[in-house]
């Protein structure tokens, strides 16, 4: 009989080696572009410090050296912080691309422009949105904080990415808005002066007088905040409409983000000083104009005795004392 040796024992050098071999065995290995399990670590790794390294360094310049640059308003700080924030990402992406997978920069700069080539034709409305992202931060027509109106649509800026902008609106729910919207089409920023004017319009009775309506609109945007004492409250007369008065009560405020709440208080103060002056607000009235003569309709009994109460059945129509006065011949 022949008897095996046993294997000697694999020291604790040997096992770590063993371990690093499978580590580092490549499952894809394509010129020097090698993927392992190691190297995914690193690479995971490395993404993982430069995200903490953004935000300790945002965190800096965000509390101790942004504000002592009065001169910088908040929203160019933010434009800045976020600049860097993406300036750090990309560094980051491109350093752990080369200690983790062994990539070489000059091909990685290679396979960036192809896909920058790809995502260009297979994702337009994206890449419109990054780039109009890009506008939003550098023009800035918008900041954070900034009160605006997309259409129906009003709210506050919360965030503003590179792809959407994040609006808060007045019941705190949040929409996310495509950058390229807020490019293409128009936008009302009611925080963009420090003041402006706010039209609230009126009607009244036909028969109102015109100087007491004037004087009335006058008072009720008196005794309202934020709405300014100079340039001074004027009152338009805009014409006749349908059994009534137009007009528009013109109004300076220092409070443009509050217009909502603003013109809910005047209007419930014209009411009021309405009701106290006597003057009438307009109700929609047609006369209408009947010629004499004879209306011939075909009368008929009705089959049901219950649906027949209260009246004739006249061509399915219930005819009623009440109701209509028509005369009918059989």
């Amino acid at each position: 009989m022949i008897f095996q040796e046993p294997a000697p024992p694999l020291s604790g050098k040997a096992v770590i080696n063993k371990i690093q071999d499978y580590l580092q065995y490549p499952f894809i290995n394509y010129n020097n572009f090698k993927i392992s399990i190691l190297s995914l670590v690193i690479f995971a790794a490395v993404i993982f410090i430069t995200l903490l390294v953004s935000r300790f360094i945002r965190s800096i310049l965000d509390k101790r050296v942004l504000p002592r640059f009065s001169n910088i308003d908040r929203g160019l700080q933010y434009t800045m912080l976020r600049m860097v924030h993406y300036l750090i990402i990309f560094f980051g992406i491109i350093y752990a691309l080369k200690a983790g997978f062994g990539a070489d920069l000059t091909g990685i700069a290679v396979v960036i422009g192809f896909l920058s080539v790809g995502i260009g034709f297979g994702l337009q409305a994206i890449t419109g949105d990054v780039i109009a992202g890009f506008i939003l931060l550098f023009e800035r027509p918008l900041r954070v904080g900034d009160y605006l109106k997309l259409g129906e649509m009003e709210g506050r800026v919360a965030q503003i990415n590179l792809r959407s902008t994040m609006l808060i609106t007045n019941d705190q729910v949040t929409i996310i808005v495509p950058n390229s919207e807020l490019v293409k089409n128009r936008v009302i920023n009611w925080s963009y002066s420090s003041k402006v004017r706010i039209k609230v319009p009126v009607e009244t009775s036909e028969k109102s007088d015109l100087d007491a309506v004037t004087e009335t609109l006058i008072r009720a945007a008196s005794d309202i905040a934020h709405v300014l004492t100079e340039p001074k409250p004027i009152v338009r007369f805009i014409g006749h409409g349908d059994s009534s008065l137009k007009f528009e009560l013109l109004i300076w405020t220092d409070a443009p983000h509050d217009h909502q709440r603003i013109r809910s208080d005047i209007n419930r103060h014209i009411h009021q000083l309405f009701n106290e002056t006597g003057i009438a607000i307009p109700v929609l009235q047609r006369d209408f104009h009947i010629r004499g003569g004879v209306v011939k309709l075909n009368k008929r009994k009705s089959k049901n005795h219950k649906a027949a109460q209260g009246g004739e059945i006249v061509e399915g129509i219930r005819l009623s004392s009440l109701e209509a006065k028509v005369k009918s011949e059989e």
